[in-house]
């Protein structure tokens, strides 16, 4: 009984080296960067910049409106100006998805088919990543698929 309370952790550090040796590689992908590089992605961008100017101009105005609203009347303006701001929002939102659709499916073939030639068994967006704290430390230059990946979609 004594000689396996030994000899078990010996066998368990035998079997460290081989857990480390994973055959995933992980890759990071700025799906910004890849969008504003693919051909035809010009109206999705345009539209994307007008709904962020109009939504934040809309907000503009109803921090105004909440600002000053002591009446009754200013009180229905701001209601009003907030309802248009959540069905424009909305709009948007709609549109911008319908817009990004056939670019998604083009960048997310040729993301899998850059990653699989390139031994990649999981690819994250470099913005998701960063805001969610996913990825502590990427070695940069082994890890990035943006190039890879516009250079497939051209």
């Amino acid at each position: 009984m004594n000689r396996f309370m030994l000899l078990f952790p010996l066998a368990l550090l035998t079997t460290v080296p081989h857990a480390q040796q994973s055959k995933n590689r992980v890759g990071i992908l700025n799906v910004q960067t890849v969008v504003k590089a693919m051909p035809g992605a010009q109206a999705y961008l345009d539209l994307n910049a007008k709904a962020n100017s109009d939504l934040a101009a809309k907000q503009k105005n109803i921090q105004a409106l909440a600002a000053k609203a002591s009446t009754a009347a200013d009180r229905a303006a701001l209601t009003k100006a907030q309802q248009a701001y959540a069905a424009a929002r909305t709009d948007y939102a709609k549109r911008i998805d319908t817009a990004f659709k056939p670019l998604g499916t083009k960048m997310n073939a040729a993301v899998a088919k850059v990653a699989r030639a390139n031994g990649y068994t999981v690819v994250l967006d470099e913005r998701v990543a960063a805001q969610t704290s996913l990825i502590v430390y990427a070695n940069e230059g082994a890890t990035n698929l943006n190039n890879a990946v516009i250079k497939e979609l051209k």
